[in-house]
């Protein structure tokens, strides 16, 4: 079956998972980790993304970011996986790829799946037993989005300021949504998605974007959204 060309559209949220070749390892240490970050940060600034929250787990990652170009995403991640992969190479001694393939893409409706998609990739970690707590990994956006420490590649989404009216409230409000949890059938969504190329959004977002392009955006309907946090005053 022919791969889906990968749907991406300026000024909407986009889920990003890069995984490495064969499950292998793509980060061996903090400082593999760390020229990660650099990296990310300095061609975010270069093709005009704005980072939303990332994970970087050892043998793949999750972005999720706005491009405010049509070009903006893919010449990020070409920017990023190449400057990568060169310093992961001579710095490890090694040659060849280092990634599986192209990089998988979903196109995402902000109102519904933005806060999800983040709780989703904070749990990532505890999910995969890494940690106890969404908190306990360092190499993820959780410590900014929940109110413990500055980052300057996040860019918060405007959806997040809509969890409270002060950053107090909509740390709380976010630190709530990651300790609750998704649902099995959410989080089945969004990886799902992710990993198949779908849209993820209510009947009217998928259709609107399906006039945008020839690609089919969508497997047969729209998900259900999961219940979103509620807003703190």
């Amino acid at each position: 079956m022919a791969r889906l060309p990968r749907l991406t559209l300026a000024d909407l949220p986009h889920h990003i998972i890069q995984r490495g070749n064969n499950g292998a390892e793509i980060f061996v240490d903090a400082q593999d980790r760390q020229t990660m970050l650099d990296l990310l940060r300095e061609m975010a600034r270069r093709f005009d993304v704005d980072v939303h929250a990332y994970v970087l787990m050892p043998n793949h990652f999750h972005l999720l970011l706005t491009p405010r170009t049509e070009l903006g995403l893919p010449q990020f991640m070409q920017a990023v996986g190449r400057s990568y992969v060169r310093y992961f190479n001579n710095r490890h001694g090694r040659s060849g790829t280092l990634w599986e393939g192209r990089y998988r893409c979903t196109v995402l409706q902000a109102r519904d799946w933005l806060i999800p998609t983040m709780v989703s990739m904070d749990l990532n970690p505890v999910r995969a037993g890494l940690v106890p707590k969404a908190g306990d990994w360092p190499w993820s956006s959780y410590g900014a989005s929940a109110g413990l420490r500055n980052d300057a590649l996040v860019s918060p989404h405007a959806m997040f300021w809509t969890l409270g009216n002060t950053p107090f409230a909509r740390d709380a409000a976010y630190v709530s949504a990651v300790d609750t949890g998704l649902s099995s059938d959410a989080q089945e969504q969004i990886s799902h998605a992710a990993m198949r190329g779908w849209a993820l959004g209510d009947s009217d977002f998928i259709e609107k974007l399906q006039q945008k392009t020839e690609r089919r955006i969508s497997r047969q309907r729209a998900g259900r959204p999961p219940k979103a946090p509620k807003t703190l005053s």
